[in-house]
């Protein structure tokens, strides 16, 4: 058993790159809960806006694959504390105080319409007060109907500043799609398109080539300013696990957003973070800004550190 999900993978990212970092949730008065405090507080990130109260936690189950067997997710969901929160438990301008950033994704809004009206509080509150936002789209279709989706990411999305989306889920959710058949120029086409739609400041992509479950190429671009900024690809050549490894991209792209990073740097570190966590098992990427930019500087060999 190992403790995960998308916006607390992103901010135990940040807090092993030295970015403050807060996750805000509701759980369960229980040992298990207990427990993923315990380890999320020990990695970095403040629990003081974790809620604790209803029946239970989220769990999801995950069959790794191999080679040419992908890997099967099973959610069980259902009744969680945070499905079945009030969204009025959050007081969204205190919570918010002082931040630079707010993170969110597309999977909180799927588990209940009491999370969705507590997702739209957060992004309006951001928005009125100046705080960044990251949206990443997430669509999980295991837990909601495409139909639902489409509707309710579309009057959420443009409460962001900045949204993270695949072209694939840019098609399925909201007809945004390119005829290019190259890939860079396929991914900006769909990054342009929907920034207008949206009002987005700009929108990041993951670029994975799926040679096999364990052997992968990877790398990412990010449209800003109305330019498209593309990482060089790496080919991962054993995959431990990559179950979080969009999270850590999304991560490196808030790191070199709130550190003033200029927007090549800021995806080239995105895709070097996240190809290393696809050698880290769970759903965390531990690696530091050291081992990152040692990366993005040219040392992919795997030497042992002595």
């Amino acid at each position: 058993m190992t403790f995960g999900g998308a916006e607390l993978n992103v901010a135990v990212s940040l807090a092993r790159l030295g970015v403050p970092s807060a996750f805000v949730t509701k759980l369960p008065e229980n040992d298990v809960a207990e427990a993923c405090i315990t380890e999320i507080r020990g990695l970095g990130v403040g629990t003081a806006h974790i809620r604790r109260g209803g029946g239970r936690m989220g769990v999801y189950y995950v069959e790794r694959g191999a080679a040419q067997r992908g890997s099967t997710v099973i959610y069980d969901r259902k009744n969680s504390a945070i499905a079945e929160s009030d969204p009025g438990e959050w007081d969204w301008r205190t919570v918010l105080g002082g931040a630079t950033a707010l993170h969110v994704t597309g999977i909180t809004p799927a588990l209940s319409q009491n999370c969705r009206i507590a997702m739209h509080d957060a992004l309006t509150v951001a928005k009125e007060i100046g705080v960044t936002t990251f949206f990443d789209l997430n669509y999980r279709q295991k837990l909601w109907s495409t139909k639902d989706a489409g509707k309710v990411l579309a009057e959420l999305l443009p409460l962001a500043t900045h949204g993270v989306v695949s072209d694939h889920d840019a098609d399925t959710l909201f007809g945004i799609r390119s005829k290019k058949t190259d890939t860079e120029k396929k991914q900006a086409e769909v990054a342009e398109k929907l920034t207008k739609r949206f009002g987005l400041t700009g929108i990041a992509m993951t670029r994975r080539e799926q040679h096999s479950a364990s052997r992968n190429g990877w790398g990412g671009m990010f449209y800003v300013g109305g330019s498209a900024h593309v990482s060089r690809q790496y080919e991962i050549d054993f995959i431990v696990d990559r179950v979080g490894g969009g999270d850590a991209f999304t991560a490196g792209i808030i790191y070199g957003v709130v550190n003033n990073k200029k927007p090549q740097d800021t995806v080239e570190f995105a895709a070097a973070a996240s190809c290393l966590k696809h050698s880290i098992a769970g759903d965390y990427n531990l690696v530091t800004v050291a081992e990152v930019e040692s990366l993005v500087g040219g040392d992919g060999s795997g030497r042992v550190q002595r």
